[in-house]
C-alpha cells in the first residue's frame, strides 16, 4: 500500500531556548542545535531569556551562570517558580558544592566550559527524548537487554530475571524515571533513607556497587549508572527506547 507522506501529521519541532551572552557561543550552539531539525531561540541577556520563555516557550533551555545583567542561578531560580521546563546550565563553576547547588536550585543537568558540542547535543537530545514521553505512564524501561518494570516490579538482563533487594530496586527505578537527568547525593539520600541521611553518602556508594554488579555495570566504563563523583547520578538510556514492551 502506498502512503503518501505529505498527508501524514507531523510533530513540531522541539525549540531550545539558548540564554548567553556570548555571540560566538550562541551561535555554535545555534547551528548545532538546528542541524538536528530543532529550533531555537537566542537570547544575551537574563531578563530577554526569561521574556522568550513566558511569550514563546521552550522544550529545553541552555543557560550560561555569566550573564551581563543578572547572575544565571538567579535567572534559573526564578524560571524554576513557573516552569518545569529542562534547563541545561553552561557554567565554569567547577567545584562539587557549586554542582550540587545549581541541580538543588533546579538545574536538571550542567556542561563545564569548555565543552564539546558532541556532549553538549547527545544530553539535549536525551532530555528532548524524555520531554515528548512526559505526561505518559511508562510502564518499563527495554533496550532490548536490559528491562525495568516498574508495575510488576520486574529486571531482567537478556531475559533472565535479576534477584534485586527493595533497595536496589528503589534506586534504580527512581534514576531509570528521570533518564538523562542527574540526581544530586543529598536528593537521593533523601528519596532513599530520608532527610537525616543527607550526608550519609557511604550509603548510597555501597547500594550503587551492589546495583551496578548485579547488572553486569563496570563501575570504570558503566553502561547505566554514571557517576558524577561528589555530585551524584544519571542514568543513561540507551535505543530501543523507555517504554518498549515485548
Amino acid at each position: 500500500m502506498n502512503v503518501n507522506h505529505d498527508s501524514l501529521p507531523t510533530t513540531p519541532a522541539a525549540r531550545v531556548l539558548v540564554i548567553d551572552d556570548e555571540p560566538q557561543i550562541r551561535k555554535f550552539i545555534d547551528i548545532s542545535v538546528r542541524s538536528q531539525g530543532y529550533k531555537t531561540l537566542l537570547a544575551e541577556t537574563g531578563e530577554q531569556g526569561l521574556a522568550l520563555l513566558a511569550t514563546q516557550g521552550a522544550d529545553l533551555v541552555i543557560l550560561d551562570l555569566g550573564l551581563p545583567d543578572r547572575d544565571g542561578q538567579e535567572v534559573l531560580r526564578e524560571l524554576r517558580q513557573w516552569s518545569r521546563v529542562p534547563v541545561i546550565v553552561l557554567t565554569v563553576r567547577s567545584s562539587e558544592a557549586q554542582k550540587v547547588a545549581l541541580l538543588d536550585a533546579g538545574a536538571n543537568d550542567y556542561v563545564t566550559k569548555p565543552f564539546g558540542i558532541e556532549e553538549l547535543m547527545a544530553r539535549i537530545r536525551a532530555f528532548l527524548r524524555n520531554a515528548s514521553r512526559e505526561g505518559q505512564v511508562l510502564p518499563a524501561y527495554d533496550d532490548g537487554w536490559l528491562r525495568i518494570d516498574l508495575a510488576r516490579r520486574e529486571v531482567r538482563l537478556d531475559g533472565a530475571p535479576v534477584a534485586l533487594t527493595r533497595k536496589e530496586f528503589a534506586l534504580l527505578s527512581l534514576l531509570a524515571q528521570q533518564p538523562g537527568r542527574l540526581i544530586t547525593q543529598p536528593q537521593l539520600l533523601r528519596e532513599m533513607w530520608g532527610p537525616t541521611h543527607e550526608e550519609d553518602a557511604h550509603y548510597l556508594r555501597i547500594l550503587v556497587g551492589k546495583l551496578r554488579h548485579k547488572l553486569g555495570d563496570d563501575a570504570a566504563a558503566p553502561t547505566y549508572i554514571i557517576t558524577e563523583p561528589g555530585v551524584g547520578l544519571r542514568f543513561q538510556a540507551h535505543e530501543r527506547s523507555a517504554g518498549a514492551s515485548s
